[in-house]
């Protein structure tokens, strides 16, 4: 396995000043119980914490969903970062300098490029936003008038101009970049060999990460054309659509002032802006791509309490259903702000003011007294056969709570409008167990897998030696002993700290490796010694009793007399070993 390019003892310093359960505490409410810390985990939807810090260690656990990790992992899940971004963060954080990257020259070269893309993206947006008050900006001005945008929305969020096809390109070849490197930002295309802007004669909104670094561009056209009004950057290496929010470094700055108490999730850019006008500082929105469970993760950073705002209209309601869907499962306080037909928030605060959008979100549904409502204005009540459709809509909604508990306050909302028996509701929900929906997976499930109890017992040995237990026998040769597992050896031999395992390459997805770094040890207390003695017998008598097998079958087709008697010998001290389960045989002496 390979180390991910720094010195197991710089990395071990940059962990050890940035002390787990401090930056988990960022992100979770944390429970500290004897000599571990609890949450519930971030990975997984959960109601009861089984995700462990051990303190002493500095290394995390899941119980529920297996996810494992040191400081720098977990910044990664939860920053959506790589390696290097992880580290360079956290050494930011405690004022450490970074040592030169030691790892292959493909690995570099790939860090080169990033870094490369971001300062292209850097350049052009102060590009943009320097041409936004320049003479050739008029139609971006009237605009912004239009829109009654102040100098704090433009500096807020960095909007600019594209003022031609070409000047973009222009100016970044002033500025030493080559044309692959503007392609490869995404702020450049080509067309029969001549590179030219995708955005020109548009006003921009430059997209920003947690970091504050821009990432990619939205434009909006600015007269009629037969182009889609608002384009984007093409997806990059730095620029993934299912996970970027736009305004997250906003939110993120919110956070840290203390002033979040909840976010409200929008259509897009230009309702962000106004929201923002109009003092919603906690609003975003998702780039007018699909909902993904990768948008939640990243909201789920600064806060689980959400309110969808979105457009009172068919699309509106429709990109609203599709939301729910995904965020009922994600342990959220979700609630919905119905809007009135055809209007969206900019309107609303234009119409009746923020007092108004105000008061719309603090009155905002819990959801499925939404989709209650919802499906309600789909079905004419009047009619028995329409009620019916109705009542087995919304009780499949329902059911998906998944707790009888949470069931009632809706079923006698659903006895109120359908004057049903809540009697009668209560039986058809508990006939409809074949509606019952599935928890959503963020991966597909994994086969189970049946272990062995000689695997066991390994696991049990080379974790009871990577955890330097006492009971550890130190006369045992455990390369012998444990024929196909030597790089496990390799990495005990290494006497690293148990947060440096997560230093190799490929770590986490060697799910043995994890195992043994986690190894729940609580079982075996009070007899682990016996028990380690039983795991190293188990593992040996495998081993006599194949050399047996063997021995007995050359025994069989030997003709050579003395290689006969040779072999009888040793099956004779074998069957004794085995008899006494005696381990002389592997021996470090021996």
């Amino acid at each position: 396995m390979q180390n991910n390019g720094f010195s197991v003892e710089w990395l071990s310093e940059l962990k050890r000043k940035n002390d787990l359960v401090s930056i988990a505490s960022n992100y979770l409410r944390l429970e500290q119980k004897g000599s571990r810390t609890w949450a519930c985990c971030p990975f997984h939807n959960e109601k009861t914490p089984s995700f462990s810090i051990r303190n002493e260690d500095g290394i995390y656990h899941c119980f529920g969903c297996k996810e494992s990790g040191d400081v720098i992992k977990f910044v990664q899940k939860m920053e959506n970062l790589d390696f290097m971004d992880a580290v360079k963060m956290l050494a930011e954080r405690v004022g450490m300098q970074i040592p030169e990257f030691q790892n292959s020259a493909a690995i570099k070269e790939g860090q080169r490029q990033k870094e490369r893309i971001l300062s292209v993206l850097d350049y052009t947006y102060k590009h943009y936003v320097e041409n936004l008050y320049s003479n050739e900006a008029k139609p971006a001005q009237e605009y912004i008038k239009k829109r009654k945008f102040t100098r704090r929305e433009l500096e807020d969020f960095k909007i600019g101009y594209s003022k031609g096809w070409t000047d973009l390109v222009t100016y970044l070849k002033g500025k030493g970049f080559k044309e692959q490197e503007m392609i490869d930002a995404g702020v450049c295309a080509k067309k029969n060999d001549r590179l030219f802007d995708p955005l020109a004669n548009r006003l921009v909104f430059p997209i920003f990460n947690s970091f504050g670094e821009c990432i990619g561009f939205s434009a909006r056209a600015l007269e009629k054309t037969d182009f889609a009004k608002y384009k984007n950057t093409a997806e990059t290496a730095v620029f993934k659509k299912r996970r970027v929010v736009f305004g997250i470094n906003l939110l993120k700055a919110q956070k840290q002032q203390q002033l979040l108490q909840n976010i409200i999730l929008v259509e897009g850019q230009m309702d962000v802006i106004a929201m923002h006008k109009g003092g919603f500082k906690s609003t975003v929105a998702c780039m007018g791509t699909a909902f993904t469970q990768d948008h939640v993760a990243e909201l789920k950073k600064y806060s689980t309490n959400i309110v969808l705002c979105f457009d009172g209209d068919g699309a509106g309601t429709k990109a609203t259903l599709a939301a729910i869907e995904i965020l009922r499962y994600e342990n959220v306080n979700l609630r919905v702000v119905a809007l009135p037909d055809g209007k969206d928030p900019d309107e609303i605060l234009n119409l009746f003011g923020k007092e108004k959008l105000q008061e719309m979100i603090e009155n905002a549904k819990p959801y499925m007294e939404f989709l209650i409502d919802h499906y309600q204005s789909k079905f004419d009540m009047s009619r028995p056969e329409e009620k019916g459709k109705f009542v087995k809509v919304v009780l499949a909604e329902i059911k998906k709570l998944g707790s009888e508990t949470l069931f009632e306050p809706y079923l006698e909302k659903v006895r109120d409008i359908t004057k049903i028996p809540l009697d009668i509701l209560r039986r058809d929900i508990n006939l409809k167990q074949e509606e019952k929906q599935p928890v959503l997976q963020k991966e597909p499930a994994k086969e189970v897998k049946i272990e062995k109890g000689d695997e066991r017992a390994v696991k049990y040995i080379l974790a009871t030696l990577m955890h330097k237990k006492d009971v550890v026998d130190q006369r045992i040769n455990y390369n012998k002993l444990l024929i196909g597992y030597e790089k496990y050896l390799q990495i005990i031999e290494q006497n690293l700290p148990l947060s440096a395992i997560f230093d190799f390459e490929g770590a986490n997805e060697d799910g043995f490796l994890m195992d043994i770094v986690n190894f729940n040890f609580s079982t075996y207390q009070g007899d682990e010694e016996r028990y380690f003695r039983e795991c190293l017998w188990k593992v040996a008598e495998q081993l006599l009793k194949k050399e047996q097998t063997e021995l007995n079958e050359e025994y069989r087709k030997c003709e050579d007399l003395d290689r006969r008697s040779e072999i009888a010998r040793k099956l004779g001290k074998l069957a004794l070993q085995l008899k006494n389960k005696s381990l002389e045989e592997f021996n470090v002496r021996r």
